[in-house]
């Protein structure tokens, strides 16, 4: 059973749905009980990293992620779900993240003729022989929606990366803990498979 991380942030139902149309068994809950008996968790999201954070914070779902990341339980974060597991981003000032990966998000820099958010399809670049890239060509095409980008202290960690105004951290790996910056979910046929790499894990 996957346990999609219910904090009332924007694309968990996209997320839910492409999980079923995989034959998954999907739950979409805020319940500690719950998220932990899971076989995987993840953690989707849109929206601002403060907000999110403070929400997390709020519900007591905080200790409940280190505890699932923790103890080896298969973790993806999608979008925000991605930025909110590092430790802190230029969006919300101050705010601490979930600290589970080390590095930092940044603003997308300003480049003539270049709009932000960064809206729509972006080859990516792997490396570091990622698992959520089984089967997937270099420069397949994914869907991004975001202002925010991941610099990750350890590039050991990130499994593609791409180029829009700047050196875009696209997806990062580490030991049970996998994360995008973009929307698998909304990545037609790649992203499909992208998913369907976590749920074989």
């Amino acid at each position: 059973m996957i346990a999609i991380i219910d904090y009332d942030a924007g694309n968990i139902k996209s997320v839910e749905k492409a999980l079923l149309r995989l034959g998954e068994e999907v739950v979409v809950t805020g319940d500690k009980e719950r998220i932990l008996s899971a076989d995987k968790v993840i953690l989707p999201g849109v929206g601002a990293f403060g907000d999110a954070m403070t929400t997390i914070r709020e519900r007591g779902l905080e200790g409940v992620i280190h505890e699932v990341t923790d103890k080896g339980t298969p973790f993806l974060g999608i979008c925000l779900g991605l930025q909110l597991l590092f430790e802190r981003s230029a969006e919300s000032p101050g705010v601490e993240g979930l600290g589970i990966l080390k590095g930092e998000i940044l603003r997308i820099p300003e480049k003539p003729g270049m709009k932000i958010p960064h809206m729509g399809w972006n080859s990516l670049h792997l490396e570091n022989d990622g698992r959520l890239f089984r089967g997937i060509p270099e420069n397949a095409y994914v869907y991004f929606v975001h202002s925010y980008y991941l610099r990750a202290e350890d590039e050991n960690i990130v499994r593609a990366s791409a180029e829009y105004c700047t050196h875009i951290h696209a997806s990062v790996e580490k030991d049970n803990v996998f994360a995008c910056q973009f929307h698998p979910e909304k990545s037609s046929d790649v992203g499909i498979r992208i998913l369907k790499n976590f749920t074989e894990l």
